[in-house]
């Protein structure tokens, strides 16, 4: 049952303030702000969402990247009918659905949110993602649509076509504050939108003017954010007074209905003067409110104010339109489609292998390929040869890159991010974000270590292990040779989650043969003896130089085994577990920094005995068991991949003196 929309207004109101004094915390002044955009929006036929299929790809989007205005968005559900008051009465309690920023235990939240500035970017990502589903199932014009008058069936160029046409392009909505207009990702957001077209995209500024201790920089300067925001390409609309239900709904009947209607090639924002906590004179436009609930004698005030409130009134929205669409498994065999891994004939970087596995992978059109202006040298640019509509160049912004992958992968999509792996540690957050938004996004950095040679100490990821295992759920995969890389490739595309793979610049031989397989998880001994004086256990480059150290030991009469751990994270621990209880000497050498790296990770597969770990209580314990970690332990500088690996000591040489020498430590 529909009623007005100023009766919804006063109900969402009246929730906002309810569940925040409840639960004694909460963001109400930030919520209260953008009632009458976010009413107007939902109820008034602008928004289409089907709330029991949360997961269509063709609904509209909803984002808020102000996510501590979570009450407001929890109002709406009650408002949609999705939800009751009851539970809204549980906002931040430990068993609540409501937490304190929206997360994905809500079906109806794409990705978690509250580290400010990447809503934005998650919108370019899920709008991107909207157009070329759309396109690749034939559903809208253009490049990849089909006829609309076609039955189903598949086109002349391989895709899909449907019954009809879309009427509409859905939209993403992205719910963003004033204060959060201050991070520069926003503007690598702005400028990416603007180049891709995104007509799709409408972001809303909720102008409240208050941050959390005071006014912002801007204040109430519309005309300031629409020139900057204009200078980027956008289409903007401004608001003068956001509180007016009247002016907002003007305002919303503005926007192009269609793509082919208005500014059909511009993405559009949405300027509105708000007052933060408006609608409730105690606290409107006052500082000092931010994140404060109403006490109790104050909420009764409030609410008197205003005024009768019909908690029975319900609004509708829109609903979207629906096409049948196939089943698609996130399994699917791509190698075994006559398109195995080639032979490697020469020395070749696993980062080019990379480009090799990009080809291969390709054919699964969920497949998507984002790039940080450095596609030359990561091979990324290979993904054009098979499919240039795929690869998306994000410029030289890694933040906005990986809040798009987020986003693409919400709208059915497995996207590869690539960067070089220490211009990754500058969009970390946005990595850690990815987390806790039940991710698909698999992230790849090249030029990893010391190995990378004469570009210095600026460009070596030496942290990216450590960065990358600190996440929960992550898998963490550290190639040693291009069949290991491209078969890890495919072992990220099936793989459900937060992925990262560690390349490396330099050219190697390959160690395995086509047909050897990569599970995640798994490692490969390379070189075993009854009489093992040791294990040595590496990853990527450096499993070369435990080679070169186990042959040249092996000529002086001492035998190592050899472990290639390309499964950082999880590790082998069975493996690793045995092979150290058949030497006695576990030997880690990585070109990583000591702390966070596969050293951890290995010291934390082995028993109690060797350090103290209460996941591994009751495990049988290796009696003197030595333990050698060769890493990055000094500054680097620029010189050769070779005269770096000997600088560091994570050489062969280095692994040879350790048994001339004597030297190790035990755990």
């Amino acid at each position: 049952m529909n009623f007005n929309l100023k009766a919804l207004t006063n109900l969402v109101r009246y929730d906002i303030l309810q569940m925040t004094t409840a639960a004694g915390t909460g963001h109400p002044t930030s919520s209260l702000s953008a009632v009458e955009i976010m009413t107007a929006l939902w109820f008034d036929g602008h928004f289409h969402y089907d709330p029991k299929d949360p997961k269509y790809i063709f609904n509209d989007r909803m984002i808020f990247s102000k996510g501590h205005a979570a009450p407001l968005l929890y109002a709406l559900y009650h408002a949609a009918g999705w939800v009751e008051h009851d539970e809204l009465l549980t906002l931040r309690k430990f068993t609540s659905r409501f937490e304190g920023h929206p997360t994905t235990d809500l079906p109806w939240v794409d990705v978690a949110t509250g580290s400010l500035g990447q809503g934005l970017s998650v919108g370019i990502g899920m709008a991107l993602g909207i157009k070329y589903q759309a396109q690749r199932f034939g559903v809208i014009g253009g490049r990849a649509g089909g006829d609309p008058t076609a039955r189903s069936g598949v086109s002349t160029d391989g895709r899909m076509k449907r019954e009809r046409n879309l009427s509409r392009l859905p939209k993403v909505y992205v719910l963003m504050g004033d204060s959060e207009f201050s991070e520069g990702q926003i503007y690598e957001a702005l400028q990416v939108a603007s180049e891709y077209k995104l007509n799709n995209l409408i972001g809303i500024l909720d102008v409240n003017r208050l941050g959390q201790r005071g006014e912002t920089m801007l204040g109430w300067d519309l005309k300031t954010y629409e020139d900057r925001i204009k200078s980027f390409g956008w289409n903007t609309i401004i608001i003068e007074n956001g509180n007016d239900l009247s002016e907002v709904q003007k305002c919303f009947n503005t926007l192009p209905a269609s793509p082919a209607g208005g500014h059909a090639t511009r993405p559009t924002m949405i300027i509105a003067k708000t007052k933060k906590g408006a609608g409730i004179s105690s606290i409107e436009d006052k500082d000092g409110w931010h994140g404060k609930p109403l006490p109790k004698d104050m909420l009764e005030d409030a609410l008197k104010e205003l005024g009768e409130v019909n908690t029975e009134a319900r609004g509708e929205v829109a609903k979207p339109e629906k096409i049948d669409l196939p089943y698609e498994g996130s399994t699917s065999d791509v190698m075994s489609e006559g398109r195995d891994v080639q032979p490697f004939t020469t020395l070749t970087a696993t980062r080019e292998a990379y480009g090799a596995a990009l080809k291969l992978i390709g054919i699964d059109e969920r497949v998507v390929v984002l790039d940080a202006e450095t596609s030359n040298s990561t091979y990324a640019e290979t993904m054009k040869e098979v499919a240039p509509d795929r690869f998306f160049e994000m410029f030289i912004a890694e933040q906005n890159m990986v809040s798009v992958a987020l986003g693409m992968s919400k709208i059915g999509l497995i996207p590869f991010a690539s960067s070089f792996a220490a211009f990754l540690s500058r969009a970390y957050d946005q990595i850690r974000m990815c987390q806790y938004a039940d991710p698909n996004v698999k992230i790849v950095g090249s030029h990893a270590g010391v190995s990378i040679g004469e570009d210095g100490a600026s460009q070596m990821a030496l942290e990216d292990i450590a960065m990358i295992r600190a996440l929960l759920h992550s898998v963490v995969l550290y190639p040693s040779d291009p069949v290991s890389t491209v078969k890890l490739v495919e072992e990220m595309r099936t793989h459900k989650g937060l992925s990262y793979l560690r390349l490396t610049r330099a050219k190697t031989a390959t160690l395995y043969k086509a047909d050897e397989k990569f599970p995640i998880g798994g490692s490969k001994v390379l070189a075993e003896h009854d009489d093992d004086k040791a294990v040595v256990i590496a990853a990527g480059i450096t499993v070369h130089e435990a080679l070169k150290a186990q042959k040249e030991l092996a000529e002086k009469g001492t035998n190592i085994a050899v472990i290639d751990a390309y499964s950082i994270k999880p590790i082998d621990k069975e493996t690793i577990v045995k092979y150290a209880k058949l030497t006695g000497h576990v030997i880690v050498v990585e070109d990583h920094y000591p702390d966070g790296g596969m050293g951890d990770a290995v010291r934390q597969a082995l028993p109690p005995s060797c350090h103290s770990d209460p996941d591994l209580s009751g495990e049988e314990s290796i009696d003197n068991l030595k333990f050698t970690h060769l890493a990055v332990r000094k500054t680097p500088r620029s010189g050769t991949s070779a005269e770096l690996l000997r600088f560091e000591e994570i050489d062969a040489e280095a692994i040879v003196k350790i048994f001339n020498e004597g030297y190790s430590s035990r755990i």
